[in-house]
Order: C-alpha cells, then structure tokens, then sequence
C-alpha cells in the first residue's frame, strides 16, 4: 500500500504487507508501515527508522559536521563488498514508483541506480545534488523555476540526461491536461501510467517547457507550491522508453507536446512493465540505464541470486565522485535475523526492529562493533473512527473519554525510553521533539491537557457522553508488531478501569486494516521527510490517508493555504491551526517518534544514521572498509 502526498520527493510511503513491512523512498512524504517498529509527511508506518537525536554510539553525521553527505574526496573505487539488509523482500525491479513496487525494500536499492536534482540529508533538510545539476526560481508570480542539467550527466549507455527525460517523467504522473481528470465515481478506471505519484502532473499543467535533448528546461507553476524543490528530482530514460515502444526520442517527446495519448500509451505500457523484474534475474543493462552511482551490468559484478541477495556493481559512465566500494549487495533477511547475520559476517550493515533486546544484542557484539540509535522522522500515533455507528461519531466527550485515559506516558516509559533515553511524549504530529521550532510550535496548538492519564476525567467524559458500560473499543493494527501488543494491553489496563472494553484487533496487514475500517482505534506510525504539504491527505475531508472520515473544514481551509503560499511565516500559522483543530477535535492523538537503531561493522567508514525513509543506505557510495 502507498500514499502519495507531496510530489516527486526523494520520500514516499507504503508497506510490502509483510508483518515486517517498513517505509520506503520513492515519490512522496508519506508512508504506512507495519513492521516491529518503522510526515510533514506522512504515511501510515510501523517500521523504526533513525534520526539525529537521541543516543548515538558512533560517528553519525558528526564525521561529516553536516547533515547532507559531507565531501570525503572519493577519487577512486576500492575493490570490495559491502553488505546492507533492509528486510527479507527481493527487490523487484528499477522502477520502484509502479502501484505494486513502492515500498522501501525496492527503493534503497532502486536509488543506487539513479541520481537527481537533491536529496534528503540525515534531518530531512533538503539538499541540492550539484554533481547531477542545478535549479533557481527565476519568478515568484508566476512561481517559475529553471532546471540546469549538468553536461557530464549522462546514461549508462553515455545517452546525456536531458529534458527528453524529465517531460518522461511529467507525463509519467498522469497529468490531466494530457489525460484528462479521471472519472470520479468509476471504481475500475485505470490511468495509462501505474505511478503512486501524480502532483508533477496535478501543479504543473503544461509540464516542462525545453528543446529536444536540451540540457534546461523550466517550470511553471499554477499556484505557488512549497514543496516545488522536491517536485522534480530523478528520472528514467525517455530514449529506452521511446526504443522499446518502436518510436524514436523525438517521436515520443513530440506525442507527449501533442498530447497524443494512443502515441503515448506504449510508452506508458513499457514504464508500467518493462523496467521491473518479475523473473527475479538481473534486467538487462541496456533497458535498466543507471544514472546513479552503481549499475546492474554483470560485467561489474551484479549478480542475483534469488531468495538470497543482489549485488551491484560500479556505473562506469557516472560522473560524480565515484563509489568508495566497488559493489554493494542488499542481503534479503528477515529482520530478527539481522543481528546474528552482523555478527557472523553475513551482513555488514543493519537496521534491525528498535527493541530492547535488539539494542542489547548489538551492544553485547562488542567494540567490533558500531550501535547507533536515535529519533526518527515516524512517529506513532492513534486516529479515531468518525463513521456512523462508533461511539466517537459526533460525540466529543467520549473521544475525549477515551483521551484522558490513553497512557501516553505509559507507553514512552515502558516501550520507548528503554531504547532511546532522551525519548519524550510527542504533542504534534507535525514537528517532532528533536527540531527546534517543536516547543514553540506544541505552545500553539495544545494546552497539555492529555499529557498524564486522568481517570477522573476520563469517567466524567464518559457519563457525560452517554456511552453503556462496556462499549467496545476494537484497536485495530497490523498483527506480527510485539510493541504494539504491548501498546494495546497498557490501553486496555487503563480504559477498561473508565467503561470501555478495549479489544485487540489486529489482523494481517495494515493497508487491510486501515481500508476495512473494523476498528474504532486505528493504532499506527507515519514516515517521511522534511515537506511542507506532505501530510495534508491525512487531515484533508476527501483525503486518502484521512482512514477515520474525519471533516473539519477550518483544517481544509488551511492545507489551502499552505498548498499555495512560499510565505514560512503563512505556512507556520496555517499549521498551527490545523493542529489546533486537530487538538480540539480530537482528529488523533500523537504518541512518540520512533527511535531508529542501526548496527554496523566498526571497520567500514562514513555509516551515517538519517532520520528520513531513506535510512542508513542514503549514502552506501561512501561506504568504505578501513584498510
């Protein structure tokens, strides 16, 4: 399951259906996970991912003095393997953007193959990847942005990255002005292109406007849009799309200028197949064109081998800093195997479940070994469900019943603190405890007054809301997640004491959870970066994260707002009022942010955690054993 919030980011969100499931990259700021542990982006996550507060064991970022990827001087490759595991799922092909592919296990491996206009650094700060090229906003009304691709930017098969690509990729989001809008009430309607993403095509109308294999190219936008850096980031090659759909590079770009959807639709048929892997072998180099760092080329030494890994090898064209080790494998392993895999070898890189017994086992591997934990950009929340028929359906005081005994606290001490020491209640579900506007911006939005369990409160609320002795409450989650066990029964200790019968509903997957709407408490994380808009679908009336049916429109009026102002100051006030409303309404009740844990051989170099769905892999070029 993914959902797309926020354009063409380095971030996206979804879950492999796994009781393991974690967050992934790709397209968006959001993401539901359902692993043991995994936003101005969001979407639902269960997964553990890591970020620069917190504990931290090793060098983390501060080796760099930065939290982008620091400049190490890499002038050659060092023959070597480097092992990393994000989970037991195989990867499933170059394009990790397709319905059916986004998810974390294909993304970290997925963004080793390509290179892009910037990236997330370790506190979800928005970087520019000059190597690949530059962009500045030339007008701010129209909001306008000109793109530079540099001249040494080119395929693996030396075919330059040029516009070609990028309007690809514009018309790869299922723009309206090409397709049209999609029927609203046609539950069978299908776009031509299979992309979880689809903003590109929504705030940027009449796509990018360049020359035929021009290396610029400019955007312009409808309305002023906060997230416009994120907007265009990596591509695919148009030229390959073009070959194997029987047109020539100009054919194709003239069919998309012309709107020329049947010339268009092989093209969208090769971008929704031709670039996954469904056989489990290693696709053919000259369709899977990197643009990254690595390659998939044997002749580097890639290799697949199912069930088990893959193995990438050195992109010869890339004409960044080369990769510090020569090949990378991604190790397919089950996340409670991780920690004895770092120990015997199998795996040199990891970013096991955030348990206690997890951060003791890589604690008692010894000084061989590097432990890094830390917050991350996920954090654990409950939401209500607002449909007819639950007892929260226009009855604020038993909502606020059921908030005055949710242990919060409880839950931190008991579940989190143990992991990360410097954990803390979250109050927003916006800003997170470790960024420095979280105290003024929690100042705004909320009175404290849920902070510690009040049972006195709490049965007050209850009466008064004129719930029967007994009313259950089913806390829907995804089933194989002992944290959130632990959760539902320190609830339960607490609400039962109120009137409700608190009954644990987990079931398999989260995604068929959250859309089965068998709960009235949905009990779940969301993961992603540093956005502006990201999280809006969560809220929104119509929005497909908003799983509970909640509708406030004062919160509708204000992701308005903030979808189409560059003013930070407009955005700070427009989100305070959204979570204020959210307070109020009780729309949901934050927990904690995650802690992320990763676990590492002390002889690799330049490991650095980051606190975004990119995790530890975000910059595995740099890795290196120490002589």
């Amino acid at each position: 399951m993914a959902i797309v919030a926020a354009g063409a980011l380095v971030l996206s969100a979804c879950t492999s259906g796994t009781s393991d499931d974690d967050p992934t990259t790709g397209d968006s700021a959001a993401t539901e996970d359902d692993s043991e542990d995994a936003d101005d982006t969001a979407a639902p996550d269960d997964s553990d991912a890591t970020s620069d507060a917190g504990e931290d064991e090793g060098d983390g970022e501060e080796a760099g003095g930065t939290t982008g990827k620091p400049d190490l001087g890499i002038t050659e490759t060092k023959q070597d393997n480097i092992s990393y595991s994000v989970g037991a799922d195989e990867w499933a092909g170059l394009n990790a953007n397709t319905s059916v592919t986004n998810s974390v296990y294909n993304a970290v491996i997925s963004s080793r193959l390509s290179s892009g206009f910037q990236y997330f650094g370790t506190d979800g700060t928005i970087y520019p990847d000059t190597d690949f090229g530059t962009y500045e906003v030339t007008s701010e009304d129209p909001l306008t942005v000109e793109y530079t691709i540099s001249d040494d930017a080119v395929w693996e098969d030396g075919t330059p990255i040029t516009y070609n690509d990028y309007l690809f990729d514009w018309v790869s989001n299922n723009p309206p002005s090409v397709f049209g809008e999609p029927p609203a009430d046609d539950e069978d309607f299908v776009p031509a292109f299979d992309n979880v993403a689809t903003d590109w095509g929504l705030y940027v109308p009449d796509g990018p406007q360049g020359e035929l294999n021009g290396k610029t190219f400019t955007i312009e936008y409808s309305d002023p849009y906060p997230d416009y850096e994120l907007l265009v980031g990596a591509s695919f090659p148009a030229h390959v799309a073009a070959e194997q759909s029987g047109m020539t590079p100009e054919e194709l770009v003239t069919a998309i200028q012309e709107k020329d959807v049947d010339a268009i639709a092989p093209a969208a048929e090769f971008w929704n197949t031709g670039w996954l892997s469904p056989e489990k072998t290693l696709p053919d180099p000259a369709i899977a064109q990197s643009s990254g760092p690595y390659s998939v080329d044997p002749a580097g030494g890639a290799e697949w081998s199912v069930g088990e890994y893959v193995t990438l090898g050195p992109n010869a064209s890339y004409w960044g800093p080369p990769p510090a080790t020569s090949n990378l494998t991604f190790r397919f392993a089950s996340p409670e195997t991780h920690v004895q895999a770092l120990s015997n070898g199998d795996i040199n890189v990891v970013e096991p479940q955030a348990t206690v017994d997890t951060v003791q086992q890589i604690q008692a591997l010894g000084d061989a070994f590097v432990l890094d934990v830390g917050e991350t950009m996920t954090f654990e929340h409950v939401d209500y469900n607002f449909a007819e028929g639950s007892p929260w359906a226009d009855n604020l005081a038993a909502r606020e019943a059921f908030a005055f005994c949710l242990p919060r606290q409880q839950i931190v001490d008991n579940l989190v603190k143990p992991i990360d020491e410097n954990a803390v209640v979250m109050n927003s579900r916006e800003v997170f405890p470790f960024q420095e506007n979280y105290e003024d911006h929690v100042a705004k939005i909320y009175d404290g007054r849920y902070d510690e369990v009040d049972l006195e409160q709490a049965k007050a609320k209850f009466e008064e809301s004129g719930l029967e002795e007994g009313t259950q409450v089913r806390i829907g989650y995804g089933e194989g997640n002992q944290r959130r066990v632990n959760e539902v029964a320190l609830i339960k200790a607490s609400c039962d004491q109120v009137g409700f019968e608190i009954v644990d509903a987990s079931a398999p997957g989260l995604g068929d959870v959250l859309a089965s709407g068998d709960w009235e408490i949905a009990l779940f994380a969301w993961a992603g970066s540093g956005t502006v808009t990201g999280s809006a679908f969560w809220y929104e009336i119509d929005g497909p994260g908003n799983f509970g049916g909640w509708v406030n429109q004062a919160a509708d009026d204000a992701w308005g707002v903030i979808s189409t102002t560059l003013d930070e100051e407009v955005q700070a006030e427009q989100l305070a009022i959204v979570e204020t409303e959210a307070w109020n309404d009780l729309h949901s009740i934050p927990i904690f942010s995650h802690p992320g844990v990763v676990g590492y051989d002390a002889t690799i170099d330049n490991i650095i955690k980051n606190a975004t769905q990119t995790q530890a892999v975000w910059n595995a070029e740099q890795w290196v054993r120490q002589d």
